[in-house]
């Protein structure tokens, strides 16, 4: 095993490492900013989802958002409690249930995305807009 110095030994090369601290920033950010609001960025995902549709369930939401159902649930049903979201019986299938912003929840949301697209301009600060839109859609392309 070799004890020289690498390019690889260093873990600023490695994009999975990039990738997850770019994340960690951004999310660390994200929660600072949105904490006045009593939220983080997790209740901002679900709160911008059902901002920009029509009620829905949460077992759509849960898919859009790519998690667990039970976890769905719990992140519901704090948001609840706040005030911030309201569920009851879908009418057509009483098996679901349909989520909705309340209207403290859609001041929330106006207020949150103010702060969250500001944490996005800072963290991208770094770079020009023209870099930081290919950057979208380069990540979009990878996860697509």
């Amino acid at each position: 095993m070799s004890t020289e110095p690498n390019g690889t030994a260093d873990p600023h090369e490695v994009l999975g490492y990039l990738l997850k601290h770019a994340a960690l920033k951004l999310a660390t950010m994200t929660d600072a900013a949105l904490a006045p609001f009593g939220i983080d960025g997790k209740d901002f995902g679900a709160l911008r989802l059902l901002a920009h549709r029509e009620p829905a369930s949460q077992l759509q939401v849960a898919q859009t958002l790519g998690i667990d159902r039970t976890t769905m649930v719990a992140l519901l049903d704090v948001l609840e409690r706040k005030g911030i979201v309201t569920r009851r019986p879908d009418p057509a299938d009483r098996r679901r249930n349909v989520v909705e912003l309340t209207e403290p929840g859609l001041r929330t949301f106006d207020a949150a995305q103010v702060a969250h697209a500001e944490v996005e301009r800072t963290f991208l600060a770094g770079i020009s807009p023209g870099a930081a839109q290919d950057f979208r859609s380069t990540l979009r392309t990878l996860l697509a």
